[in-house]
């Protein structure tokens, strides 16, 4: 049986699968063979786009950017990493930042974690989702989270183990 991918449309479009009658519909599913029936977007700016920034971000306009994303219907945001503020002081603000999140229903708020002390920390600060990243080439894990590849992936284990005893999501 194919997959479904879901193809989200503007009110009032129409679209035509396979030979069926004209849809207006806010959502269609299209029959796609080897694609997830459903695609989850993950806004990482908070994260991702604010940690290499060269002069410091401060936690209150961090925490006004989050807010502002999830008042804008954004459902899924990567608001901080729990890593060593050695390698990325921009985000040494991560419990604070998880503190005064005016969390939304319906939005889920993740974190990155490399590893098992950055796991234990941000399900101390009450995470509902963690995510685990990995990279493709030797050289680049070494130097991105200082491990190799498959060192990286016995720490994604001890993580995914952890956090399955505390029922909290994995995202990797």
């Amino acid at each position: 049986m194919a997959s479904l991918a879901v193809l989200s449309l503007m009110k009032g479009s129409k679209i035509l699968i396979q030979g069926a009658k004209n849809l207006s519909t806010k959502y269609a599913q299209v029959a796609i063979a080897g694609l997830p029936s459903v695609v989850r977007i993950v806004e990482v700016g908070p994260r991702d786009g604010l940690q290499n920034e060269p002069d410091m971000v401060p936690t209150d306009v961090k925490v006004e950017f989050i807010n502002k994303l999830a008042d804008a219907g954004l459902k899924n945001i990567e608001v901080t990493s729990f890593v060593s503020p050695k390698w990325v002081p921009q985000m040494s603000d991560h419990n604070e930042v998880m503190s005064k999140l005016i969390k939304r229903p319906g939005t889920r708020y993740s974190v990155l974690t490399p590893n098992l002390k950055g796991f234990q920390s941000a399900a101390a600060a009450g995470v509902e989702e963690v995510a685990i990243f990995g990279a493709a080439s030797e050289t680049f894990s070494k130097k991105n989270i200082n491990c190799s590849i498959d060192e990286s992936l016995e720490r994604f284990r001890e993580v995914t183990e952890a956090a399955k005893e505390k029922n909290i999501l994995v995202r990797g």
